[in-house]
Formats: C-alpha cells, structure tokens, sequence
C-alpha cells in the first residue's frame, strides 16, 4: 500500500463543517459553494452511508480532511476537489467499529492486525479487572503512544490490578491505607485519561472484595465522570442476577457496564428475557447500565475458573496436593460434568493447546481430574469452554442496550479475537437476519462511544474523527474457526483510521495509526 499523507495545508479540518453549517453572515446556497471550492484529502463517493446512529442508510458522498469528516452532501451531481478519491458505488460506508471488551498488551504486540482486519479501529483495554502494572498511567499511556499501536485505545483501570499496587492483595477487609490507596489510584489513572475501572470478581484478587469497597470505588469514578465495567462475580444460572444487583448497587455512582453478558448453563429465550429484565428495571429507577456481547457460545478464560477457592491463591497449591487431593479431584470430576463434561472444555494454552480434556486424558491414560490435577494445575492453561445456550445468548443479543465487544486479543486460542465482528454481519445480518445492518452497526459503533465516553467517534457526522469503515456487507466472512482461531476476518475493503487507511483490500499499511485516546482530551 503506498503511503498516504494528508495534504493539510490546503485544508483545515473543521472549516469545511463550519461553513456548512454557519448561519451567520451569508445565505445557505454561499455556504455551500464556499464549502463545495476547498481541496479535501480524501472523497468517499456514491457512499451507502449507515452513520452509526442505527437510522435507515442513505446515499452521499463523504469529504474528510486530516483526520475529521468535514462533509457529508447528498448531492452527488456536485463535483469535489480531493487529493485521494475512493469510489464507494455498491459498498456502505460506516464508522470503523469500536471492541467494547478487548485483551492484548499494545507494548509487545502493537500491531493489532486481528482486529483491523473484522473492521475495528478502536479497543478497550483494562478488562475484567486487570491493567498493567504501573502505578503511572500517564506513563504508561505515553510509551504506548511511543509504540505506535494499530489501533485506537481506551484505557480503563483495573480493580485486580489496584488491589496489587495498592497492598490491599487478598485482605478480604483491607485496612482504611490500602482502601485510600486504591482511591487515589482511581483518581490518578481517571486524571490521566482512563474512561473508568473495571472489575473482574471472578477472579483472585478482586474475589475478595466486598461491595463496600466496590462502592467507594465507584463512587470515585462517578466523581470523574467515569464508567464501571465488571466481568461479574457468577454468571452461573443461580447466581447472575444476584451478581447483577451487586452491580447495580454501584450505579448509583456511576453508569455501569456488564462485560460480555451470559448465563452459564441458562437455557431459552424467555431466561435471556428475565435477566434482561433485572437491567431494564434498574434503568427505569434511574441507573444507567448497559452490556456488552460476543457472538459465541463457549467462553475463554484461565483453568482457575475450574479450580476451587481453596486450591487457588493465596493458597499453597503443593499443600492441597498433600492434604486434600482426594477432595480436589472429586470437586473437579463434579465441576467439570457440571460444565458439560470434558469435551466441552478446549485447552488453549501450554503443551495441551487445540486439545480438550477428554483427548488429552486419553492421551495420558488417566482420568481427567487426574490430568487437571498433576498435569495442568489451576495456573497451567486456558480454555475455551462451551457452556452457553445459542437460543438464550441471542436474546441477549437484540437487546437495544446490548453492544459488542469481542473479549479477544491477538492470541488467544479463540475465534472471538479474530472474527467476532465479522461473524456479527455474516451471522446475524446476513443469515439469521435477526438484526438489520444498521442495528448491528449501532452496536459495533454509535452505542459503544456513547456508553464508554469518546468524542466525536462512533458516528458518520461532519466534526467527528475519519475513522471509516468501507466494504460490501455480502463478502464479510469470519473466517476464524476453533481449531484455527487465528485466521483474519475478510471483506473489509477500507479501513481508515484519522482519515488514513490502515488497511486497504487485503494489504495492510506499514506505518501504524492507532493511538491511545484520554478522556475529556480528544
């Protein structure tokens, strides 16, 4: 792909819009023909423009400049000026899509091509409870800037992670220094530019957290203006609408967010319906709360999530062995047959990778508690594990506050990383057609802006930020499978970031365009 420079002395970014749209001083038709003479740098022509806002798709040509949509005219007879022109004819033009919900470390693998290639240009990181682990985000925020990453990142601190940094580790009470220092954590990394914390309460440190302090938490991030997302404490059946409430309870602070909403081992559309009704309750009392969703029915996470309480830390994990294997083998022959059985869970990390547990016990010749136990051990893999109900999982999809966001990284063993998007068009546009293509763009688009907080991104509106999606929706493929989950999504012929293209048909550009975006200084 040959490099691509805006010619901006010809053309600053929002004068185009103002003229536009300025009532002051001259007529319509002159500012029109005023904003009709400039040299833009880039003209998207015969657009089907679905602007993210999930409202019926019209035709238009679209003019950019630097890096912001200056223009978009309805008028195709008109002729344009543009050091670069794409022909759109056939094609709809969208915002790129924006990953609610997404893993990867920008410092050691920046490129991000998984996610550019099923059409997203921004990402959210910090999930589940976990960032990195510099007390300094600022500082962190600029050596990814440094590292150029390939796409755009909101950052949200990590409660698990602020529990490690803090001291407060696995205290199940932590002493009022630890709390305040958890606080001021919050406050430093919402200062630096973060959108909110995230929680992860299925997992260790964050476990041990009680609502007390997840509430003073929240309420300095309500404080800032900020969003709490939480990977809940169960999303088993029996216990996700009370790990929902334990949610809500912090919206009194601040808006709140369910990270890739399930129920394990729920079962039929009118489940979905019940849960989802939790949340709607809560929005007419007031509380702003919204989910995200990935198109799959097994999730992914660590083998921990198998592991009881006891044999996970702080615990010494060769004492179990000594005094209680016995017990330990029982609980995870009974967790895992609860879970589906050992088929249902697909080693995606370590020597056992693309393997489920039923074909390594084979392998092995023992049973496979046998192999969790001496072999893997709760901190030796991860998994894929299938334990969703497709029928329930699409009820969730259509809710209206429900968005995407694709819980993957560039290499996890999972297709969720590389085809999430992608699989929301092929799938469920395009097959099932339980979503028009501007409902689902809303959910990959306008809906996570809103919800996260970024400016002038999300829509196709003249002052908001160039990144465009371009692409045929009948040629979008996933691509990425579970024993190959690492293939590119395809059929996204465009994709431009600040106006640039980071991908064009299949050749992607040399020079990478993401950046880390900070609130309330976009």
């Amino acid at each position: 792909m040959a490099k691509y420079k805006p010619f901006t002395k010809l053309f600053y970014p929002l004068v185009a819009a103002a003229i536009f749209t300025s009532c002051q001083g001259t007529g319509q038709q002159e500012q029109e023909n005023k904003a009709r003479q400039l040299t833009y740098d880039l003209l998207i022509q015969n657009a089907s423009v679905v602007d993210g806002t999930g409202s019926e798709p019209y035709t238009a040509n679209i003019l950019v400049g630097a890096d912001t949509i200056a223009l978009i005219d309805k008028d195709k007879a008109f002729v344009y000026k543009a050091l670069k022109t794409i022909d759109a004819t056939g094609m709809v033009v969208t915002p790129g899509f924006i990953d609610t919900h997404a893993h990867g470390d920008p410092l050691k693998e920046p490129e991000f091509k998984n996610f550019l290639a099923m059409g997203v240009t921004t990402i959210s990181l910090g999930q589940d409870g976990f960032s990195h682990n510099n007390k300094d985000m600022s500082a962190w925020m600029d050596s990814v800037d440094a590292a150029r990453p390939g796409v755009n990142i909101a950052m949200f601190a990590g409660h698990n992670s602020l529990r490690v940094l803090s001291g407060a580790m696995y205290e199940k009470q932590p002493a009022e220094e630890y709390m305040k220092a958890m606080e001021d954590l919050v406050t430093d990394a919402m200062d630096a530019g973060c959108y909110g914390l995230t929680t992860g309460l299925e997992y260790n440190p964050g476990y041990y957290a009680t609502s007390e302090e997840l509430n003073r938490l929240a309420k300095v991030v309500g404080s800032k203006n900020g969003l709490v997302m939480s990977h809940m404490r169960n999303e088993d059946d029996s216990l996700v609408e009370a790990s929902i409430r334990e949610l809500l309870a912090q919206g009194q602070y601040c808006p709140v967010h369910v990270s890739h909403i399930k129920v394990v081992y729920g079962k039929g559309r009118e489940r979905a319906k019940q849960v989802l009704q939790v949340l709607d309750s809560a929005r007419q009392s007031g509380t702003k709360v919204t989910a995200d969703f990935y198109p799959y029915t097994a999730s992914f996470t660590g083998i921990a999530i198998l592991f009881p309480d006891w044999a996970k830390s702080p615990h010494d994990y060769k004492e179990v062995l000594r005094t209680r294997k016995e017990e330990l083998r029982t609980y995870l022959r009974n967790r895992v047959m609860q879970r589906n059985g050992p088929e249902a869970t697909l080693i995606g990390s370590g020597r056992y990778t693309g393997k489920n547990l039923e074909q390594i016990a084979k392998e092995l010749n023992k049973p496979f508690e046998d192999v969790l136990v001496d072999n893997i051990g709760p901190y030796g893999a991860s998994g894929a594990y299938f334990i969703m109900n497709e029928e329930l999982q699409e009820g969730l999809l259509l809710d209206p506050y429900v968005m995407i966001g694709s819980d993957g990284s560039p290499s996890m063993h999972h297709p969720r990383g590389y085809g999430s998007f992608a699989k929301i068009i092929e799938t469920y546009v395009n097959g099932k057609k339980v979503l028009t293509l501007q409902e689902a763009v809303r959910k990959m688009t306008g809906l996570p802006a809103e919800t996260i907080g970024l400016q002038q991104r999300g829509l196709l509106k003249p002052g908001y930020k160039a990144d465009i999606l371009i692409f045929n929706p009948s040629e979008v493929r996933e691509n990425a499978t579970y024993e190959k989950p690492d293939q590119l999504a395809s059929g996204f012929r465009y994709v431009l970031i600040g106006g640039k293209p980071a991908k064009e048909e299949e050749t992607y550009a040399t020079e990478r365009l993401g950046k880390v975006l900070r609130k309330n200084r976009e």
